[in-house]
């Protein structure tokens, strides 16, 4: 917009009377900003305050660009975040700026039908600054933290490497000496059919290789290298009921399972079978320390473009904090749990083009499993 004579006039007095007392404004600034006694870059505070105030004079003169403005908001960012000091602090000093020269400018003896203007242009060129200096520190911020994030992803992946190696050696040890038990019990079975525990040896041999097989499943980047089939969910839930039966009734706990006979899963059946297994002892051993009733239930839905089975229980609820790392390596809700189980669960879930949940409260703790609707 194009100045009056008049304005012009006036414009020059406002000039001058800024550069005249450039001292006094920036003595009172300096007296009051706040510097913390740890930053790196307190004397560079004071020395952006003499740029940004010269840089209102230049605003003035119309000899101000864009660039300039944006430079010194980029180079203060920057400063900021290296400095790893509250952002408040430095809007403080800002506007800490932007008031003392407005408050003293009144000195300038300038009628204030003009002076307005100039608050006006005042205000713009501090307000586009902070704009400049906030989005930019936003902005790094954002990059550091993104950077910190893929430094901690390759760091766990890494450690899940090393875990890898020492499962699939773990798993070699022991799975050959275990092979040549399970195959001598049979043996005896077949032989000896009444002698008495070799049923009772037989199911915690089934057991110990249930959960080798577990670490088994960490040293593998796919966990599921089997055909996958159309799955009835409810025939698989019904045989995981069979297989789980001692524990159900050793526990008194009420199965409840609501599943349509049509409801289909498209997937790795012995992969499947093992979740169910897994999420049934877990609910059964968190059930075992309430008091009656003790609900284990399943159910199925659909939702939008997803098949869910939930797999309930009204057991003990899981800490938030826990719910954020509980499907990790080794982390468990059991005294003498190895957190593996639900690792290797979402891994064989993701591995069928899945994902698993939990969610727990007051009323239930529930895993939900959720596959594409188009499967």
């Amino acid at each position: 917009m194009e100045l009056s004579s008049e304005q012009n006039q006036y414009k020059k007095v406002l000039i001058s009377y800024l550069e005249k007392n450039q001292n006094v404004f920036l003595n009172e600034w300096n007296e009051t900003i706040k510097i913390n006694e740890i930053d790196p870059y307190k004397e560079k505070i004071k020395e952006n305050g003499y740029g940004m105030y010269a840089l209102v004079i230049q605003t003035f003169k119309g000899a101000l660009s864009d660039y300039m403005l944006t430079k010194l908001a980029h180079q203060v960012a920057k400063e900021r975040l290296e400095a790893n000091i509250n952002i408040g602090d430095f809007l403080y000093n800002i506007n800490l700026g932007r008031n003392i020269i407005i408050r003293n400018i009144f000195g300038a003896n300038i009628p204030i039908a003009h002076l307005q203007e100039f608050i006006n242009a005042i205000n713009i060129h501090f307000d586009t600054f902070s704009y400049h200096a906030v989005t930019k520190y936003t902005n790094l911020t954002n990059d550091l933290i993104e950077e910190k994030k893929s430094y901690i992803s390759e760091n766990h992946k890494d450690k899940l490497a090393v875990l890898g190696q020492i499962s699939s050696s773990f798993v070699h040890e022991f799975r050959n000496p275990l092979t040549a038990i399970m195959g001598f019990n049979k043996l005896l079975k077949r032989e000896n059919p009444n002698l008495k525990y070799l049923d009772i040896i037989d199911y915690e041999l089934n057991q110990l290789n249930f959960r080798i097989t577990q670490f088994l499943h960490t040293s593998k980047s796919d966990v599921n290298e089997e055909q996958r089939e159309e799955i009835s969910v409810l025939k698989l839930i019904e045989e995981i009921q069979e297989l789980t039966y001692a524990n159900i009734v050793d526990a008194s706990v009420n199965v409840e399972i609501d599943i349509h006979p049509n409801f289909f899963i498209t997937a790795s059946k012995d992969g499947l079978k093992q979740v169910f297994l897994n999420l049934f002892i877990n609910s059964i051993d968190a059930l075992k320390d309430k008091e009656h009733p003790r609900i284990l239930r399943i159910d199925s839905i659909i939702e939008e473009n997803e098949r869910i089975i939930r797999i309930s229980n009204n057991g003990p609820v899981i800490a938030s904090e826990l719910i954020e790392t509980i499907f990790e390596p080794f982390v468990t809700t059991k005294e003498l749990g190895t957190g593996i189980g639900l690792y290797v669960c979402k891994k064989i879930i993701e591995s069928n083009d899945g994902y698993m949940n939990c969610e727990s409260n007051e009323n239930a703790t529930t895993f939900s499993l959720h596959f594409p609707y188009d499967q």
